[in-house]
């Protein structure tokens, strides 16, 4: 992260970052996206196996190691927790090089992952204005004689474009740095002054501060829009999906197995786990 960025990034609460990824990247994570899809819209006509602390209904797969919620269709999103486990091509998000630069530059503590979703938005889809303001310390974002200070951050890669009508990701600017919650009844991203969408293109990531205020713009292509989520935080955060929240990070003992010593760590708040026994 240069001094640009730096700036730009303690500026807005956000940065656009292009060409995260190379083509074949890309086109890797693309076609793993869709088999996930198809694999996890499969388990949606069971009951759930799990209740979040959200209230949301979860369908588990424990041999392919993640957690789906949602639907298919008009207006709907799909969520896939942890979708680590279901195919190695995810394995290059994993100490990825150009992204842990950036995080090492806004969290101060020995970072992990907390977070690794999946999101699905089909045509009709919104994600709701959330965040912003004063947050609570998981979510808190400070500035110190360091430098920056994040607590939870997360970045999103796209592997495909995402322009206006798109359902692009959202933001109102500076929230972040607000001493006051939003004053605007709702939370229709669609409605809400200051709400800014940020176009993006098939190899872009966007890196911004949980503490920010922001969701996504309603998709009124028919464009269904895919991205996954990877979050992190200091090393004592423990999960912050929806579906494992403040639980240890649901990491199958094959998909451990695969990884180095670095990636191991990216999982692990102690040093003294870095084994090869996953969750056994």
């Amino acid at each position: 992260m240069n001094d640009i960025e730096k700036y730009e990034f303690d500026r807005l609460g956000y940065l656009v970052i292009p060409n995260m990824l190379t083509d074949k990247q890309v086109k890797n994570l693309s076609a793993a996206i869709d088999a996930a899809e198809e694999d996890a819209l499969a388990q949606m006509d069971r009951p759930p196996d799990k209740i979040s602390a959200y209230g949301l209904e979860y369908r588990h797969n424990p041999e392919k190691g993640y957690y789906v919620n949602g639907a298919k269709g008009e207006g709907n999103t799909l969520l896939i927790d942890e979708f680590f486990n279901m195919d190695p091509a995810f394995d290059i998000l994993v100490d990825h090089a150009p992204t842990m630069a950036y995080i090492g530059a806004i969290v101060q503590e020995r970072s992990t992952i907390n977070n690794s979703e999946m999101r699905i938005r089909y045509p009709g889809n919104q994600t709701s204005s959330h965040c912003g303001g004063p947050v609570g310390l998981k979510l808190r974002y400070n500035y110190n004689a360091r430098g920056i200070n994040c607590m939870m951050v997360r970045m999103v890669y796209f592997v495909h474009d995402v322009g206006p009508g798109q359902g692009e990701f959202c933001v109102v600017p500076a929230t972040h740095k607000s001493n006051m919650a939003s004053p605007y009844e709702g939370s229709d991203p669609d409605k809400e002054p200051g709400m800014i969408g940020l176009p993006v293109k098939a190899g872009d990531a966007i890196l911004f501060t949980e503490n920010l205020r922001h969701g996504g713009f309603t998709n009124r292509s028919n464009q269904t829009r895919k991205t996954l989520h990877i979050g992190y935080g200091p090393f004592w955060m423990k999960s912050q999906n929806h579906s494992t929240m403040d639980e240890e990070p649901y990491v199958l003992p094959s998909t451990f197995a695969r990884w180095n010593d670095a990636q191991r760590l990216l999982f692990r708040a102690h040093r003294t786990l870095l084994d090869n026994r996953g969750n056994d």
